[in-house]
Formats: structure tokens, C-alpha cells, sequence
């Protein structure tokens, strides 16, 4: 529900703040709030938004230094040889990662999910592909969910699926849980034991709208709706660049990038908004993060995205709404990352310890908790090339030179340090 867009709670707490003794360092933070909410507009009845002072403000635009980073000085490592056996055969698409499992999946869509430990030993396959009620029809096109809390799975179709279905993990199927109807959701995450979070897709965005598509929260029961949180703006941007011929479409949007779990809580991010929200387990807002200049004001637009949050680094990229002609990429994109010790913004590369040549790193948004900020899937007929050059080193040659002749991949996870 919607208060005017929050205009006369912000007018009481500017009441509030005249008449109440605050230093100078407290007012200006609360101006700053206060603008931010006027500007994005986003106040809702239950919904309260609060200081956060480690808020930044990011340039798209702006010409930043370079820096070198090394991924183990900040980051955890570890490395996955998953188990090949006659079944146990697969290329190794990562699905989802827990703390005891894993699961992955091959790149044709056979159906298979097959379910390792998180140690690489493989436990056993799941296939319910088909056109039944409890089948799903393709995993190319869904989105796999693991919780294990509850020990189930969710499976969430992109195309001609209505529901939401649900299995434990021997594959055995529990129920089935309905979207709402007209709608689809996207970047289906574990919120806690009992629910759901996600964004709500109904049609493409109308450049007339001046609210976002929901971010919401869902019964992971009955998919029955707790939590519809929308972000306003000036005017609606749409995220599809069309090719001169008109024949072919990109959305430079991934929608991955809009829910992003950052230690007990979440980044929602919305492409026609200046500024990126944290959603506490309250279902409290606040501004995390702003950009400028105003993606409303830009012709093409930059936008920005989080993509790796760590204690010290945070890790962003701005993606330009145009099709690029170098070949191996659609949209012009920049890495960037706020080094919070330094409280200074740089390009940066990233490069993998555990090689003995310099290995960089390209980071991407993969991570569905906040164990995992990333994973990489890296062929084991590479590894052992490079270890039989010499270019390898620490446990990743140790666990190199135990490979078979034609394993199955290896999968990179790096994790977020305690």
C-alpha cells in the first residue's frame, strides 16, 4: 500500500528533525535519507527505511584508476573435482550449491539433475522431465532451488509453467505451487524456513510506468503472496536493444542481477531506479547505494549492478544499453569495485593465486546465498594441460594431479570469508 509516496511521513520526520537537537554529521546523513526517498519515491505502510552509513555513491560515468587484486587475499577457495563414473557424467552446469550438496546439471536438456556431495562424490541422478503435472518440461529454461533446511527442491519454469513444483531429494515429488495468475517470477531465492524471494515478471515494462514490477516474498507452502515490495521512479526504461535489421532482440537485463543476498540480508536492484535498496529479514528497507548521473537522464543508458559484496570489496559492474560490435560480448561492460578501507572506487582485475602465471578472473553474478559469491565451472582436460606446463600451483596442482584421464569438470566455488 502506498502513502502518497511517503510525502507526509517524510513531512513529519522533517518536523521532527527541526525541533530535535542533532551535530551536523547526523543532519546531513538524514538529508541525504531524506532526498533519496523523495527522489525514488518508495514509502510504504509497513515498510520503514532507515540510515545506513556505509551508503555510496557510484559514477557511471567516471574515469577510475586501475587495481590488481589477488582473489585469496580476500576471498576462500575451494575446489570441486566432482566424482566420473559410467552414470555419473555430466558437463557440469552448476544448478544450485548448499552446504552439504550440490547440484548440476548438463548442458543438453536431458532432464537429469544429478546430486553430488559437497565433497564431489556423486549421491544419485533425478529425472522427472515430461508433460505430466508432477514433470517439469525442460531445466534449460527453469530455475532449480535448493533447500536444504526442508530438504526439497524447487523447480520454477520460464515458459507455459503456472506453477511452481517441488520434490524432496531422492526426486520423489511433494506439491505443486501456484504463481499467480498472469504472472512469472524470476531469481527464486531461499528468504528463510517458510519463504520465497523473488521478482514478479507479468509483461515487459511499460516506459509510461512509474513502479517497478514487485519484488516478492511467497509461502514456499502454497506460494500465497507476504511481501509485494515495489520501487517507483520517474519513468519506465526498457532493457531490450534491438539489431539494426530488426531481426533479433538482447535484454541487457539479467534478472539475477536483481535480487542479490548480501549477508543477512538483500540488494534489490531495479533498472530504472538511481539507487539500489537493502531488504532486511524485517522486510525494512534502506538506501544502499546510489548512481549518477540519473539513468533517467542517459541516452543509451549505463546501469549498475552489484555483483560481488565482500567485508572490504565491493564488486559492481555497469553494463551500456547498446549492442557492441567486438566480437564475445552484446553490451559494453566496466568492472569496478568501492574498496571500503580506502573509501576510493577503481577498475579492477582479479587474479587466481593458484596458478603460477597470472590467471585473471572474471567475476559474474552466480551466487544464490551468502556462503557462495561465486561459482566457475573449469574443464579438467584444461587443469591438467596446465599443470603438465607448470602453470599450476598449491591445492589446486594437488587436486589436479589425482584427476583420471576423462573426468568429469571441477568446480570453483569462492566464498565469502568469516
Amino acid at each position: 500500500m502506498q502513502t502518497g509516496r511517503g510525502l507526509d511521513g517524510i513531512t513529519k520526520f522533517c518536523k521532527h528533525f527541526k525541533t530535535n537537537k542533532l551535530s551536523i554529521m547526523e543532519k546531513k546523513i538524514t538529508i541525504l535519507t531524506i532526498v533519496l526517498l523523495v527522489s525514488v519515491g518508495f514509502v510504504s505502510c509497513k515498510q520503514s527505511v532507515s540510515q545506513n552509513d556505509d551508503f555510496i555513491t557510484v559514477g557511471v560515468t567516471t574515469s577510475y584508476p586501475e587495481k590488481e587484486l589477488i582473489l585469496q587475499d580476500f576471498m576462500d577457495v575451494e575446489y570441486i573435482a566432482l566424482e566420473t563414473t559410467d552414470d555419473f557424467l555430466t558437463q557440469g552446469i552448476v544448478l544450485d550449491i548448499g552446504k552439504e550438496i550440490l547440484l548440476v546439471r548438463n548442458q543438453s536438456d536431458d532432464g537429469n539433475i544429478f546430486v553430488y556431495e559437497r565433497t564431489g562424490k556423486g549421491l544419485r541422478i533425478i529425472n522427472r522431465k515430461g508433460q505430466g503435472g508432477e514433470e517439469y518440461a525442460n531445466l534449460s529454461f527453469s530455475e532449480v532451488t535448493l533447500d536444504e533446511e526442508n530438504n526439497e527442491i524447487f523447480i520454477n519454469g520460464y515458459v507455459r509453467a503456472n506453477n511452481i513444483l517441488v520434490y524432496d531429494l531422492y526426486g520423489n515429488f511433494k506439491r505443486s505451487i501456484p504463481k499467480r495468475e498472469g504472472t512469472n517470477y524470476r531469481s527464486l531465492r531461499i528468504f528463510d524456513r517458510e519463504h520465497l524471494i523473488g521478482r514478479e515478471k507479468t509483461t515487459e515494462i511499460d516506459e509510461k510506468s512509474t513502479e517497478s514490477q514487485p519484488f516478492v516474498i511467497i509461502s514456499k507452502k502454497d506460494g500465497s503472496l507476504v511481501k509485494d515490495i515495489r520501487i517507483s521512479f520517474e519513468q519506465g526504461i526498457n532493457a531490450k536493444v534491438t539489431q539494426r535489421d530488426g531481426m533479433f532482440s538482447f535484454n541487457v537485463y539479467d534478472n539475477s542481477l536483481s535480487i542479490f543476498p548480501f549477508h543477512d540480508s538483500w540488494l534489490l536492484a531495479e533498472l530504472s531506479s538511481d539507487t539500489i535498496f537493502r531488504l532486511l529479514s524485517d522486510y525494512s528497507i534502506t538506501p544502499f547505494m546510489a548512481r549518477t548521473p540519473s539513468v533517467q537522464s542517459m541516452n543509451p543508458e549505463i546501469f549498475l549492478f552489484p555483483v560481488i559484496l565482500t567485508d572490504r570489496y565491493y564488486f559492481l559492474e555497469t553494463m551500456k544499453k547498446e549492442i557492441e560490435e567486438s566480437p564475445g560480448g552484446i553490451f559494453p561492460r566496466t568492472n569496478l569495485t568501492y574498496d571500503r578501507q580506502e573509501n576510493t572506487i577503481y577498475r579492477y582485475t582479479i587474479c587466481n593465486d593458484d596458478y603460477a602465471t597470472k590467471k585473471t578472473l572474471n567475476f559474474r553474478a552466480n551466487n544464490s546465498n551468502s556462503e557462495i559469491a561465486f561459482w566457475q565451472k573449469i574443464e579438467a582436460h584444461e587443469l591438467i594441460e596446465a599443470n603438465e606446463k607448470g602453470e599450476l600451483k598449491g591445492k589446486l596442482k594437488e587436486l589436479t594431479e589425482e584427476l583420471d584421464d576423462d573426468p568429469n569438470p571441477v568446480i570453483m566455488l569462492v566464498k565469502n570469508r568469516k
